[in-house]
């Protein structure tokens, strides 16, 4: 899979296009700058059928509408995390007004996903596993070598868990979750640079700490 990143809007959160196949393309989080996402799909003769979400914070989702009203993409969240694409307060915009003067554009279109859904487009398909702790809503994406794993697991690190919906006990299960999945996949997190399973599995101190614990 052809992917390319973009560090988008005031905190250059991790936006992905990932090319699946027959000219199309998904975008995994889009937190600002659409322009640059727009051109990127024209300059390379794209066609963005789907913006899949991880969570509904605003430095990853302040430039889907714009996006989304350009493409014709459907957009995809938690259902948990659907009350923030319409809120400056709960997407935590309203807090950090002064990182953006970009007027706030309410997601208006949307498709609610659960644990275990699954999204084709083209010769890809992306598993949903839900993975609250940042907040309530947070998933990850999984697809063949690759996993999208938003603000859960960064880089030798995890996302944060003391905003209003966060929980540092579901964020210790969803590292669990995590540390299971089969095999040494690609980790592209919202944040920071790029990983491996394997990798996180040995250095990161979370995983390290509660990834092979059952009780």
């Amino acid at each position: 899979m052809n992917i390319k990143t973009f560090h988008l809007g005031a905190l250059k959160a991790n936006c992905y296009i990932a090319e699946t196949g027959n000219g199309q393309c998904v975008a995994v989080d889009i937190g600002g700058t659409p322009r640059m996402v727009i051109e990127y799909l024209r300059m390379n003769n794209l066609k963005l059928t789907k913006i899949l979400l991880t969570h509904g914070h605003f430095d990853h989702i302040d430039g889907v509408e714009a996006v989304r009203r350009e493409t014709g993409a459907e957009v995809f969240i938690h259902e948990n995390d659907v009350p923030k694409l319409s809120s400056e307060d709960l997407s935590l915009r309203a807090s950090m007004y002064f990182l953006s003067s970009d007027p706030f554009m309410p997601v208006e279109k949307y498709t609610v996903i659960h644990d275990g859904d699954e999204i084709h487009d083209g010769d890809y398909t992306f598993r949903v596993l839900h993975t609250p702790g940042h907040t309530k809503g947070s998933v990850c994406y999984i697809t063949e070598d690759t996993v999208f794993s938003g603000d859960t697991i960064f880089c030798c690190s995890i996302g944060r868990t003391d905003f209003p919906d966060g929980s540092i006990d579901e964020m210790i299960q969803s590292i669990r979750k995590v540390c299971m999945i089969d095999g040494d996949l690609k980790l592209l997190a919202g944040h920071n640079e790029p990983s491996t399973l394997d990798y996180e599995r040995k250095n990161n101190p979370y995983m390290v700490k509660y990834g092979d614990k059952n009780d």
